[in-house]
């Protein structure tokens, strides 16, 4: 059965109970004693400080979408994308568009004007869902994206290209639409990237999200007294799969938007959560501003906060011993995994295993993993090879992508590109990732993306982009820069530069040498990284 059935059995059973709550601390009055006391129930587009929606709210504004796409002249099949901040709207058109049989396509909200263009174009966007945030991004390719015949917006004061999502809705039925929905159907469109750096779009059945369902619940046994904190981006298949538990469970979820340790601490403590979601660059803040007396723990309600875990990134052991010292009550996972394989959860390390803590874990419920050589045999235990999953949350394909897909799949499993071993237990650890992509902070960085952007630069001869071990960010982008003859540049100006990047693809280091490439013209990154991770370890160790 689809996800849908979960939501329309939530508002059947428990309509008045709250399915999400939205918190926007920046908007928090100043005299404010109790974040609750300026709760909002109802499904305004306007950014409020907090606002909340009930399962039956959830599931009529879900119809209200599904009934919306359906006259506008929405398939089955079609794609619609969706290209918000997380917000309480997020989740009820991401199910409308389910429900009209439509294909979701969720867009990275960092993504510039022309990565929106690439991707709509790619995914063959009929429908695009925007909100405040990206008027100006928009309306810069508008002109380039003829295949959009809709563009909906969702705020108050739509630009005169598109239309008031909320308006539109609100003249439709909430009954749901008479679509029929099977397991195999197309269900969603999720952006990764390869080696190249051009984003590739991932297609799931509806079957994935099901799995992806059930695999999160039967993980960390969320139940309906349950409240999760979800703090990352609804687009991220981890986010929105981590919060799949809530759905399958009947249970309140929190959306909170900022990062701030003093904003998560208080989000917990006025909501009652009792399972949050961090990253590790979030959860070392929290450690810091605690050991630093910049936050008092006694001041916080945290008692019914049960379960910490993390994804995204490698997770250093350490962290997890600091933060046990200080959450000794947590229980504590991590999980492994990757869109094409519905995100999160295909290996997870496993509450009852906290001693394994630097492993990925083992198969995750419903999930096989191999790991296997280049003939995709077998390796035996301790030997390195690459990670391959098979379970129902495997992709389809790539969309329009046979190459890309053939080169990934073996029957019903998946190569993941990451290299990993096992021990004598069967826990798998990874050991370096076969793709050059760099994860800083959870967020995936593309070098070639980074690289061709300093290219550009005239007192640039050559650059390369390589991962530095970080102690907060688990890595950091390093661009080796290799200067024009004669030439002088300083830091400084590749850094003022580098604003012309998205913040988060900005290189936080720099470093001026030769960039060595091999026969063929490649770049060679194995001896760069070589000769300048040992570096960056001693710094580190140096600082401490």
């Amino acid at each position: 059965m689809p996800i849908t059935a979960f939501l329309e059995q939530n508002a059947r059973y428990f309509p008045n109970e709250v399915s999400l709550v939205e918190i926007n601390p920046a908007q928090r009055p100043a005299d404010a004693t109790s974040w609750r006391e300026f709760s909002l129930i109802e499904a305004s587009a306007t950014v409020k400080y907090r606002r909340e929606m009930t399962w039956l709210q959830f599931d009529m504004q879900a119809n209200r979408v599904a009934n919306l796409l359906l006259t506008r002249g929405v398939r089955r099949d079609d794609k619609v994308g969706i290209l918000l901040m997380n917000c309480l709207e997020w989740l009820p058109i991401y199910f409308g568009i389910l429900k009209a049989g439509a294909v979701a396509v969720p867009m990275n909200y960092r993504f510039s004007a022309d990565e929106i263009q690439y991707c709509v174009d790619l995914a063959d966007v009929s429908i695009l869902f925007f909100g405040p945030d990206f008027i100006e991004r928009v309306s810069q390719v508008k002109d380039q994206m003829p295949g959009i015949r809709d563009y909906f917006f969702v705020g108050d004061e739509a630009p005169d290209f598109s239309m008031r999502y909320l308006q539109l809705a609100g003249y439709c039925s909430t009954q749901a639409p008479p679509i029929y929905i099977t397991d195999d159907d197309n269900a969603a469109i999720y952006f990764s990237s390869g080696t190249t750096g051009f984003p590739k779009a991932i297609l799931h059945a509806h079957h994935s999200l099901m799995r992806a369902a059930l695999t999160e619940q039967k993980h960390h046994g969320q139940t309906h007294d349950d409240v999760f904190l979800c703090i990352p981006p609804l687009y991220h298949t981890g986010a929105k799969m981590h919060w799949f538990g809530s759905l399958v469970s009947c249970s309140k979820a929190v959306l909170l938007r900022g990062v701030k340790p003093e904003w998560i601490l208080q989000t917990v403590s006025d909501e009652h959560v009792s399972i949050v979601w961090l990253l590790v660059p979030w959860a070392q803040d929290i450690l810091d501003a605690l050991d630093q007396k910049k936050l008092n723990i006694s001041d916080y309600s945290l008692d019914q906060w049960r379960l910490m875990h993390i994804g995204a990134q490698p997770v250093p052991p350490s962290l997890i011993r600091r933060w046990k010292k200080v959450f000794p009550h947590h229980e504590y996972d991590t999980n492994y995994g990757l869109s094409e394989s519905i995100g999160p959860g295909c290996v997870h390390l496993g509450i009852e295993n906290i001693r394994k803590v630097g492993a990925i874990g083992i198969p995750g419920y419903g999930w096989e993993a191999r790991i296997v050589d280049s003939d995709f045999n077998d390796v035996e235990p301790g030997e390195v090879g690459e990670l391959a999953v098979r379970g129902d949350g495997v992709m389809k394909c790539y969309y329009k992508n046979p190459e890309a897909t053939a080169e990934v799949m073996r029957g019903e499993w998946l190569l993941t590109g990451d290299m990993a071993k096992t021990d004598m237990e069967g826990f798998i650890y990874l050991v370096d990732r076969k793709k050059d992509v760099i994860i800083t902070g959870g967020e995936n960085l593309y070098p070639v993306q980074i690289e061709d952007f300093l290219r550009a630069n005239d007192k640039i001869k050559d650059a390369a982009v390589i991962g530095l071990p970080d102690t907060r960010l688990g890595e950091i982008a390093a661009a080796i820069i290799e200067l024009k003859d004669g030439v002088e540049c300083t830091e400084e100006e590749i850094n003022e530069f580098c604003l012309g990047l998205p913040r988060y693809k900005r290189p936080r280091k720099i470093i001026f040498a030769p960039v060595p490439r091999n026969a063929t013209g490649k770049i060679e990154k194995p001896a760069l990284r070589k000769k300048y991770v040992g570096v960056r370890l001693v710094e580190q160790e140096t600082s401490r």
